[in-house]
């Protein structure tokens, strides 16, 4: 069998490169056994602003430009909705943060994104004396359903292969890679945190950071917008709320643990006044890079073997933006940016 193209990692990466090769008629075959689920349980905002410290998020514009676009056409192909517009609102903790938060609003590449009206908290469950700042142009996608119907999608049309990508299997010279009966001109790795087990890629620094979240039961909280404040609480319909989230960068396995639990209902009830119940937990290992960019490039000796990976907790932002640049770099040639190539560490 001949394709233009593996790929490894069935996450936001993979799924990002695919709707690349989709869109410009290339063939390709899926490897994916559903061991990495950052993807999964992440809460899927996406939110051009840094709310701790009122900064930009990283190629904000243009990765919102590239990539809402990209999850629309998906929901239209599948038939799904994924994509929840939702405003986020920043609680304020003191007259000094709705300062900053004015004073971010002046900065031309915060102003598109932050408004300058401070919203009043009218919800009696929510400690809020110093009111909101909202968010435009934010929203959540659902990233558990994305993956499970693209997979789907995949399986029906014979292009996932649910099995384990055994690396040492792998064949290569300069005009194709070989694996099993496959030939293909080009490998893209999109594993996650599953690098670490990729001898072609495990050498780059991506450390991975343990993220948790909760599901709460809530009736009487009855918010519409997603609130960040020490945690974030994003409303996903019937009086349920994802509560996020943890980083640790010592625990790598995606087990919940009590400990995550505690931390976020503690800083939870900081702030939310009303009863409710905690009715599932999930964790998983972001892709997390030691200088929080993206790892896209080209293997050093095998030059028809690529990696797209170190999306990080941005992962519904970042990934249709940085798969288009390693499509247009396989090609056309088109030189990567210096922050995402792998180049930097070499």
């Amino acid at each position: 069998m001949e394709v233009d193209y593996i790929i490894v990692g069935c996450g936001l990466a993979g799924i990002a490169f695919c709707e690349q090769l989709r869109k410009c008629n290339k063939s390709y075959l899926v490897f994916d056994n559903n061991s990495q689920i950052s993807s999964t349980v992440a809460g899927g905002l996406y939110n051009p602003v840094i709310l701790k410290r009122f900064t930009p998020v990283w190629r904000s514009q243009i990765q919102m430009k590239t990539s809402i676009p990209i999850y629309l056409e998906i929901e239209k192909r599948l038939g799904v909705q994924l994509d929840y517009k939702i405003p986020v609102f920043r609680l304020f903790n003191s007259i000094e943060e709705q300062n900053n938060w004015f004073a971010a609003s002046d900065k031309p590449n915060l102003s598109p994104w932050i408004s300058t009206t401070i919203i009043k908290n009218t919800n009696a469950y929510i400690d809020a004396g110093f009111g909101f700042g909202e968010v435009l142009e934010s929203g959540r996608i659902d990233t558990s359903l994305l993956i499970r119907s693209y997979r789907k999608d995949l399986i029906e049309s014979s292009m996932l292969i649910t099995e384990s990508f055994d690396h040492n299997g792998l064949k290569t010279d300069n005009d194709l890679v070989t694996y099993n009966s496959i030939n293909a001109k080009h490998i893209v790795f999109a594993e996650g945190f599953g690098i670490r087990n990729n001898p072609f890629f495990n050498q780059l620094p991506l450390k991975g950071s343990k993220g948790e979240l909760l599901i709460i039961h809530a009736p009487k909280l009855k918010i519409d917008f997603v609130l960040k404040s020490s945690v974030f609480i994003i409303p996903i319909g019937e009086d349920n709320y994802i509560i996020g989230s943890t980083y640790n960068r010592q625990d790598k396995t995606n087990v919940p643990t009590p400990q995550a639990k505690e931390e976020l209902l503690t800083k939870l009830n900081t702030f939310l006044k009303c009863e409710y119940e905690v009715i599932d937990q999930f964790a998983g290992i972001r892709p997390t890079v030691i200088d929080r960019r993206p790892l896209v490039g080209s293997h050093e000796q095998f030059h028809n073997i690529f990696v797209l990976n170190g999306l990080g907790t941005r992962g519904v932002m970042i990934a249709p933006y940085v798969a288009k640049q390693l499509y247009d770099f396989i090609e056309t040639g088109m030189p990567l940016e210096k922050e995402i190539n792998i180049e930097r560490f070499n």
